[in-house]
């Protein structure tokens, strides 16, 4: 029982990690954010979790940056920004997916679309500075 009950507890650290930032973490970067607390916690535990979360619909995978898959709480449609100098992948939510694209594509393959995400890549603000 005792096990059962840690797994949930780590489980549900994960999750929550993932909720509360903003940076669009990796597993290496989930597992580093959780190491403090949760000595325990394995890298195959975190990846293990994060697939059956996206496979439950509670986060998504927004982008490859480098090799490495970067995930994200937030699974409404919105837009995505990468920065290909420093791989930070951060929100755009000035701007909407427009749904007429969606309509577009789903023409343009004579079937229907089932999701759409939009990401944008470039230099951030700080890259660009330097």
């Amino acid at each position: 029982m005792e096990t059962q009950t840690k797994n949930f507890r780590k489980r549900g650290a994960i999750l929550e990690c993932i909720r509360c930032t903003k940076t669009h973490p990796s597993a290496d970067m989930v597992y580093a954010m959780l190491q403090k607390d949760h000595p325990d916690i394995s890298l195959a535990t975190v990846y293990r979790n994060l697939a059956l979360f996206r496979k439950q619909g509670l986060i998504q995978c927004v982008a490859t940056v480098n090799g490495t898959e970067r995930f994200d709480a937030n699974t409404a449609p919105h837009v995505h920004f990468i920065c290909t100098g420093c791989d930070a992948v951060l929100d755009l939510p000035e701007l909407q997916v427009p749904q007429s694209l969606c309509g577009e594509a789903a023409a343009g393959v004579g079937g229907q679309v089932s999701a759409c995400q939009l990401s944008f890549t470039g230099l951030c603000g700080e890259c660009s500075k330097n």
